[in-house]
């Protein structure tokens, strides 16, 4: 946005403009362009709000009502340079710094217009998207982008202000970006977690409720994923928080996803001689009548190894939720305990013979 080179183009038009006083021709433009502002404003408050309040939605009518003020008075900024141009000439102008005054009183209302118009559609679109989702991780997202937005932008309206005032802003952005990466550096770890907290709510992959093994300490229900960190409360009620640059690395386990029901697996073994036809009738009988237990899939039973002093089984079943994995598998182990010794059964311990040779 180079002010300079157009204030030139219509200096040397006002220069030429055939009115000898030059109070009265400072007067003309000055007017002139506070009459364009006003019938700017006419158009957009009378005419184009009016075809933007028939629309479905209010963004438009909020952006017009927005900028229709500040564009007004930016105009009205323009024929003011201008029409002093015309009294004490460019030079002279920015030798007493009214030239530079005006620039940075115009970059400074171009701003706020760019600021108010992402708040708008930030506020409009991005949290009608949030809402529509479950985690409240994206509306942290939002207000991060938010306020990201918003440094940006007066970050560069300042190097506009400075280029105004007639300072080199190059060597100042090649120091900006060497502080740049030396904070990048010290803050590694947090912007590790906080693209970790991001690549989780775009992989859809953990939200609030869900029941977490993250590794072989940490495991239970996730109560938030934060911008930083997840919170975790553990089955004894405890809170593991978790930062999100590990959770982003880790194998996670996730107990709910796809769908909430689980496989649960309880071992046991009979004595040899045992018919095991018989057994894995009697077991899934015993497990079919556990009231958690679904029939689809449906509950099997294994005959999986014959071990030293044992037939060892493994019986294999769905229960609906994970909340109830546990008390359905002490359910189960204590059915196929009653049922194995019902029908007269043995359950073996770990027994040793020991041979003794005589001479």
């Amino acid at each position: 946005m180079d002010f300079n080179q157009i204030y030139n183009s219509m200096y040397n038009f006002l220069i030429n403009w055939n009115i000898q006083n030059i109070y009265l021709k400072a007067f003309v433009i000055f007017f002139g362009f506070f009459i364009c502002a006003e019938i700017l404003v006419f158009i957009l408050k009378k005419i184009v709000m009016k075809l933007a309040s028939k629309t479905k939605t209010d963004v438009d009518d909020r952006l017009i009502a927005a900028v229709t003020r500040p564009l007004s008075i930016i105009i009205i900024l323009i024929g003011l340079k201008l029409a002093l141009i015309s009294i004490y000439t460019k030079d002279i102008l920015d030798r007493i710094f009214a030239g530079e005054v005006i620039n940075t009183i115009i970059i400074i209302i171009i701003t706020f217009i760019f600021i108010r118009v992402f708040d708008i559609i930030i506020e409009s679109w991005g949290k009608a998207f949030a809402k529509k989702t479950k985690s409240d991780m994206d509306d942290q997202l939002l207000s991060l982008f938010h306020r990201f937005s918003r440094i940006i932008i007066v970050i560069i309206a300042v190097l506009f202000v400075l280029q105004a005032w007639g300072i080199q802003i190059g060597p100042l952005l090649a120091g900006l970006g060497i502080g740049g990466i030396a904070i990048a550096f010290a803050l590694q770890s947090s912007l590790a977690n906080i693209f970790g907290g991001i690549s989780i709510i775009l992989d859809k992959s953990v939200k609030v409720g869900d029941i977490l093994k993250i590794d072989d300490k940490t495991s239970g229900t996730v109560l938030d994923v934060g911008l930083r960190s997840t919170k975790v409360r553990t089955w004894d009620n405890e809170l593991v928080i978790v930062p999100n640059g590990k959770m982003a690395d880790a194998q996670l386990h996730n107990m709910v996803q796809p769908d909430p029901k689980v496989r649960a697996t309880v071992e046991f073994g009979v004595v040899y001689g045992s018919d095991h036809k018989k057994v894995k009738k009697i077991v899934l009988s015993a497990i079919s009548k556990i009231g958690h237990v679904l029939k689809d899939p449906e509950p099997r039973v294994m005959f999986i190894s014959m071990g030293d002093f044992s037939l060892n089984f493994r019986a294999y079943f769905w229960v609906d939720e994970f909340a109830k994995r546990f008390a359905t598998k002490e359910e189960a182990t204590c059915a196929i305990y009653d049922a194995l010794n019902k029908a007269k059964i043995g359950i073996p311990f770990p027994t040793s013979t020991v041979y003794i040779k005589k001479n």
